[in-house]
């Protein structure tokens, strides 16, 4: 029978309470990461719209219409979207003041608690929750476990 990789294993001497508050912490990151996400694709988004935008003046010029293309120039593209701030700034301020100070903290929360490893509340929920010995509930990839029954 197979068991996690060592990575995936408590420490001795870790209490139920700590990895259940690793575990937490995790989540949170992972909620940290997420926003993250959505802020790069509200950059990319953005970016993209304000390109677009730049290619409808250009279309408007061809066709003519000069005062509107103007007034979209000098009004919207390029504008920021938030006072001082193009999307970069304000993926670079969350990265800077943010997620970077918490990706740390919850790294050194680990080292210090269980040194270093990983999901370990996860790993032993799955643990808690597969089958052993049949084969699409394995500890790993690559543990062969005999097929029960």
């Amino acid at each position: 029978m197979s068991s996690p990789q060592p990575a995936h294993r408590r420490p001795e001497g870790v209490d139920d309470e700590t990895v259940e508050a690793l575990g937490r912490l995790s989540e949170a990151l992972e909620a940290a990461e997420a926003a993250r996400g959505f802020l790069y694709n509200f950059h990319r988004l953005s970016g993209t719209a304000d390109l677009t935008l730049g290619d409808a003046v250009d279309k408007l010029r061809g066709a003519g219409h000069d005062a509107l293309a103007d007034r979209l120039t000098e009004e919207l593209v390029g504008r920021n979207v938030i006072e001082g701030r193009w999307t970069f700034q304000i993926v670079e301020a969350y990265d800077d003041t943010y997620y970077s100070v918490f990706k740390q903290l919850e790294k050194e929360a680990r080292d210090e608690l269980v040194q270093g490893k990983r999901h370990l509340y996860e790993a032993e929920m799955k643990e808690a929750r597969r089958t052993h010995g049949h084969p699409d509930h394995a500890a790993t990839p690559e543990a062969e476990e005999a097929p029960t029954g």
